[in-house]
């Protein structure tokens, strides 16, 4: 969801030059919304965290303070574009004008009651566009053709490397592991499988033993991440958050989709970055590897 913003961050800072944007995000992922060149301020939440231990004398001095960061402006507008009941309602807590989607365009009808303005946004287009039109027409601008992320990572010249991620939400979107190893061997060049928890440490060493120049490295934090994609040569990736983010930094990416539509929720706006496969359909690894760097 976070990268999927990103465009529309970048249109808003394109079409209003002199906008101050500030970015309320999950804690795990405000390091993504801090590379955007157009973001002034990022206000972490950390909704998943602060569920756990909802009575620590803590936690409810986060709240606070969060509280405090969200008030410390009155905006000219508050855009909700994740339309989830959470997210509606940290938006209502802001000061401004608050736009959203309607109950018919909303992930969750319900979210659309917590706002002053709602906005119908087709749910035939993908993530990305539909978030750049709820940003369009709650900031009064007219859109152009251009997809642009807005990321920044530090970089250098590409290591003779990829990245291979393998980790996913569910089941039906994993890739098998015979298939990586196949790419994993054909590339033959170092291959690198990061992990984000044991099970996917163990899928990531099982594909490692069978590939002679792979290695799994330590636990890497997000910005880490980042850094890593930008000096591969490129990243082959599941449906995850982290293979949006590599395309979004302008990493030569290949998408790979077992259990969801890549017209919906595929790469989309980067032009180095290719999908393969489809819901029930998983590609075989010579269509991976066609669309290597």
């Amino acid at each position: 969801d976070v990268v999927h913003n990103c465009p529309a961050v970048s249109d808003a800072a394109r079409q209003l030059p002199d906008a101050q944007i500030d970015w309320v995000v999950e804690e795990p992922f405000a390091g993504v919304a801090a590379m955007h060149a157009s973001v002034r301020r990022v206000i972490p939440v950390a909704l998943r965290r602060w569920r756990r231990a909802l009575w620590s004398p803590a936690v409810w001095g986060e709240l606070r303070a969060f509280r405090r960061a969200l008030a410390a402006e009155r905006y000219d507008a508050v855009i909700d574009s994740q339309a989830l009941l959470k997210s509606a309602a940290l938006c209502f807590l802001a000061s401004g004008a608050k736009h959203g989607m309607d109950a018919a365009s909303a992930r969750e009808p319900l979210a659309a009651r917590f706002y002053d303005v709602v906005h119908t946004v087709s749910w035939r287009l993908p993530a990305v566009e539909r978030n750049r039109r709820l940003t369009a027409e709650a900031l009064g601008f007219a859109l152009d053709q251009d997809v642009r992320y807005g990321l920044r990572a530090e970089g250098a010249s590409p290591l003779e490397q990829e990245v291979f991620l393998t980790m996913t939400s569910r089941k039906d979107k994993l890739w098998p592991e015979s298939r990586w190893i196949e790419t994993g061997r054909a590339l033959d060049m170092l291959v690198v499988l990061p992990w984000g928890n044991n099970a996917e440490r163990r899928r990531a060493e099982r594909i490692r033993a069978a590939v002679p120049k792979a290695i799994v490295p330590r636990r890497m934090a997000l910005e880490e991440l980042a850094r890593l994609f930008v000096h591969a040569r490129g990243v082959i990736g599941l449906d995850t958050g982290l293979t949006h983010l590599a395309a979004a930094l302008g990493v030569p990416t290949v998408g790979i989709y077992c259990g969801s539509d890549p017209a919906l929720n595929g790469l989309y706006g980067a032009p180095q970055a290719k999908n393969v496969g489809g819901p029930g359909r998983a590609p075989e690894a010579l269509e991976v590897l066609k669309h290597c760097a």
